[in-house]
């Protein structure tokens, strides 16, 4: 796979793992939202420093940005669309 395509396989699985949309994770990050966007489909050459910023935000090591997926993995699913329900 891809570096790029790596990565942004990896973001992706990650940022829907803490639930987070793309907005909180541009937010924490001190990045735009759609730059989340582009490095998700792997049309962005992200820097160390960015890539920091979002492992950082993530809780994550930056490492973990990189580790490849098994064979016939299938792709991270996105967010269920919409606000959340208010709870309490």
């Amino acid at each position: 796979m891809e570096a790029r395509a790596l990565i942004g396989w990896n973001l992706r699985r990650l940022r829907v793992a803490k639930g987070l949309s793309q907005e909180r994770l541009a937010l924490a990050a001190g990045i735009d939202r759609a730059y989340v966007g582009r490095v998700e489909r792997g049309s962005e050459n992200v820097t160390i420093s960015t890539l920091e910023a979002m492992a950082v935000a993530l809780a994550v090591p930056v490492a973990a940005l990189f580790i490849e997926p098994e064979a016939g993995a299938e792709p991270p699913m996105p967010l269920r669309a919409g606000r959340r329900a208010k709870s309490g």
